[in-house]
């Protein structure tokens, strides 16, 4: 449904027969909080013919291993789990649903599958409140959204789908969804991306402030603030479960077969356990936004840039050590350049924000610092054979996390290494139309499909090198591979076009919305106007309101700093 979260279903029979399904999840504003239930509200109705309908109810919990015990009321059933208990509550006739028998729908049946509680109204009209009021919601949401002009239902679908992955209760921000689609046909790389990985998730915030949704950014700066007063004097980690709990121990599921039998299917991820640099950079950058970002309520001091610099000091102890890398490699530890690049970003912006709060003498300091961590990269990590740098130290391999350079303001866009890396990076990681994320042999061999945002970093790679027409023609290309939904996966097989890996991919959704705002033209330019004579008064208002947030090009990154 357009502007909304809400999935709308139409099915048709043999014999004309058609209806309508209305699924909803409510989220909308009640007695002055957000009302979020775990809750599913499914409207099915009429709309031609004479159709029968069956429903097919059948929870079972221990991923799959175990059915709960079941028991009817006069007008719902209860579905009985060792850790929780589930209500339907419907005006479907409960002996049609429990025999899952066909029955003809003449008007409409409304059911509702949520915590274990009486409905406090008549189900429909429960029902149908909730998904009116939902909608209205999603609407108000969306008109708040500061949009690019070109790609707008792009991007209203890919912000929708961030929104959906983040947590409210604690700030958290999902990787994805589910769990253990394999990231190819058979290759064993099937992980559980339902947690929180802070890298991800500091991409995700930036793509959301740069569209004005700063709810989602205020609660995730309070979960990593969090993170990391937990964390103490200990390494961050990669990853966390969306409680800020550390243990995400990883262990295989018997009972379940897999994403088309391609098991295993994994539960917890190994990643928890491994060293990657870069945490203290994504973590600073994302909390740097309660220092210069006006709109937010919390705002920065010099007692959080206190608790910063201890993560700062981690980043300047590091920065030169081995570790797993943005790629997570289980196998293979090395001074990757990603991580030295994102420990540089930790001091940049702590001398920033030093500077924001007038504090000379720490803002000097971490210079300093971060000109060392510049000459490192640019002594260790650049191959003049290559004339491009490299993924890692004493490594003549690429990987495409170089593309972020300039997004991360470590080289300006007109520097000839920038354009050298991305040459070289042309010519080894992209197949067809697509850039895979390295192609070296790993814990698993070599990779087989594209990493899907990584393809939106080289389109930003070409923005920022002047090769705009060959950008907007590959993120075209890209939007055609989104499924009818207008969402993406984690992979892509750079052939068939199939999607693969976990889905829905928050990487690959801010990959969309970045890259659309960077390759928008102002609604101004000629567009609103048909190409010809002066653009009129109310254009140049839209075109205001629709312009995505400035862009500060000494920050390398957009937003407010």
């Amino acid at each position: 449904m357009k502007n909304t979260a809400l999935l709308v279903t139409r099915l048709f029979d043999a014999d004309g027969g058609a209806i309508e399904i209305t699924d909803c999840v409510p989220r909308f504003i009640q007695h002055g909080r957000m009302f979020q239930p775990t809750m599913l509200v499914r409207h099915v109705r009429r709309i031609a013919g004479r159709p029968r309908i069956a429903v097919r109810l059948r929870p079972t919990c221990a991923y799959g291993a175990q059915r709960p015990q079941v028991t009817a009321g006069s007008n719902h059933v209860r579905y009985v789990m060792p850790e929780l208990t589930l209500r339907l509550t419907t005006d479907l006739s409960l002996t049609a649903l429990l025999e899952e028998r066909p029955v003809f729908l003449d008007g409409a049946v409304t059911l509702i599958l949520g915590p274990d509680q009486s409905a406090t109204a008549a189900v429909a009209e429960l029902g149908r409140r909730f998904i009116d009021d939902t909608q209205v919601y999603w609407r108000d949401w969306v008109r708040r959204l500061a949009i690019p002009f070109e790609w707008q239902q792009e991007v209203i679908r890919a912000a929708i789908t961030l929104q959906l992955n983040a947590f409210d209760d604690t700030g958290a921000i999902v990787a994805a969804m589910t769990t253990s689609i394999p990231e190819a046909a058979g290759s064993d790389r099937n992980w559980d991306y339902r947690f929180c990985w802070l890298r991800d998730a500091y991409f995700v915030v930036n793509a959301l402030n740069r569209l004005g949704a700063t709810g989602i950014m205020e609660r995730y700066l309070g979960y990593i603030v969090n993170i990391a007063a937990d964390a103490g004097q200990a390494a961050l980690q990669p990853v966390y479960r969306i409680n800020g709990s550390a243990l995400l121990e990883e262990t295989t599921v018997a009972s379940l077969p897999g994403y088309r039998g391609m098991g295993p299917v994994r539960v917890g991820n190994q990643a928890c356990m491994q060293i990657q640099h870069d945490v203290y950079g994504s973590a600073i950058l994302a909390a740097a936004h309660m220092f210069f970002d006006e709109r937010l309520d919390t705002r920065g001091d010099p007692a959080l840039f206190e608790r910063l610099e201890d993560l700062g000091h981690r980043a300047l102890t590091v920065f030169d050590s081995p570790d797993a890398g943005i790629w997570e490699l289980r196998g293979k530890l090395r001074v990757h350049t990603f991580p030295s690049v994102m420990c540089w970003a930790a001091c940049d912006r702590l001398a920033r924000i030093a500077r924001r709060l007038g504090l000379a003498e720490r803002e000097q300091a971490w210079r300093a610092d971060a000109l060392r961590i510049h000459a490192y990269i640019v002594e260790h990590c650049w191959s003049p054979a290559r004339n491009s740098f490299v993924g890692a130290v004493d490594s003549e391999a690429l990987d495409a996390s170089l593309l972020l350079l300039v997004e991360i303001g470590f080289l300006k866009a007109d520097d000839p290494r920038f354009a050298g890396t991305v040459a070289a990076i042309e010519s080894e990681l992209m197949r067809g139309d697509f850039i895979f994320r390295y192609v070296e042999t790993d814990d698993f061999g070599r990779p087989e499909n594209a990493f899907v945002v990584c393809t939106f970093w080289y389109v930003n790679a070409l923005a920022a090198l002047g090769r705009r027409a060959e950008a907007r023609a590959l993120f075209e290309k890209l939007l055609a591979r989104r499924n009818r939904h207008g969402l993406l996966s984690e992979h892509l097989d750079t052939v068939t076009g199939e999607p693969w890996g976990n889905f829905v991919q928050t990487y690959s959704m801010v990959g969309l919305i970045t890259s659309a705002i960077r390759l928008s033209l102002p609604c101004g330019r000629g567009v609103l106007a048909g190409q010809t004579g002066a653009v009129p008064a109310s254009a140049r208002f839209a075109s205001r309101a629709l312009m995505p947030i400035r862009r500060d090009t000494r920050m390398g990154t957009p937003g407010f700093w």
